[in-house]
């Protein structure tokens, strides 16, 4: 029945890969994927620092619930990350530090909700990755409805279970589980020329004519 449902993961990226990912900056991975995808500028870290890698476990909630988000830290496996279609409603939190900690303890590798958090002050001490869009001291139902490992959507990113969903200071990003491979390989050589063009950067050898080139192309003016 639509509204309740608990389904199970029927595939999902694999660690070594994930592992992989956690060596480059999404916003590298960003830049692989044509620059079309994003979660968001709403959600954005909440925790202490540092990156989050894993195959997402995704909730979806109606507004102000969290029922099904605390059954979804239970069936989590150590390196899920939980992704939670909340609908952006910030009137009441639907986790806080006794959730998180009990994910913690689990061995979950971070949360994103579309939707507030509280416990904030404590949530900046950890540094167990926790993106949200947003805070409230205002604590959440438990009466569903809600669905478990079904695709969901963030501000237009869709998010399949078991796909990869990669986190930095810069904010969260799903990448899709049958393109991840070709996506890190792409993500992994724009690191590596990034790297170079920060030490030609340093050397005082970055070449710049790339800029002059560009306007004189566009037919800009530029005044003697």
């Amino acid at each position: 029945m639509i509204g309740f449902r608990i389904l199970k993961r029927r595939r999902q990226v694999e660690a070594e890969l994930v592992a992989r990912f956690r060596t480059v900056p999404v916003a590298n991975v960003s830049d692989s994927m044509s620059r079309m995808t994003a979660g968001g500028a709403s959600l954005r870290p909440l925790h202490r620092g540092g990156v989050m890698a894993g195959p997402a476990l995704t909730v979806k909630t109606r507004p102000g619930d969290n029922l099904m988000i605390h059954k979804a830290l239970d069936l989590a496996t150590p390196g899920d990350v939980v992704v939670v279609d909340g609908g952006g409603d910030l009137t009441n939190a639907l986790i806080g530090e006794l959730m998180i900690a009990h994910a913690r303890k689990r061995g979950i590798a971070g949360i994103v909700l579309h939707g507030a958090v509280r416990d904030s002050a404590w949530i900046r001490e950890n540094e167990l990755p926790i993106y949200a869009a947003g805070i409230s001291h205002r604590g959440p139902y438990k009466d569903g409805p809600g669905e478990i490992n079904v695709p969901i959507a963030i501000e237009g990113m869709v998010i399949e279970p078991g796909d990869l969903v990669i986190g930095d200071d810069d904010g969260i990003l799903c990448v899709p589980f049958d393109q991840a491979e070709t996506i890190y390989a792409a993500a992994h050589k724009k690191h590596a020329m990034e790297e170079k063009k920060m030490q030609a950067i340093e050397q005082g050898k970055d070449d710049r004519s790339w800029i002059d080139a560009t306007l004189a192309r566009l037919g800009c003016a530029i005044e003697a």
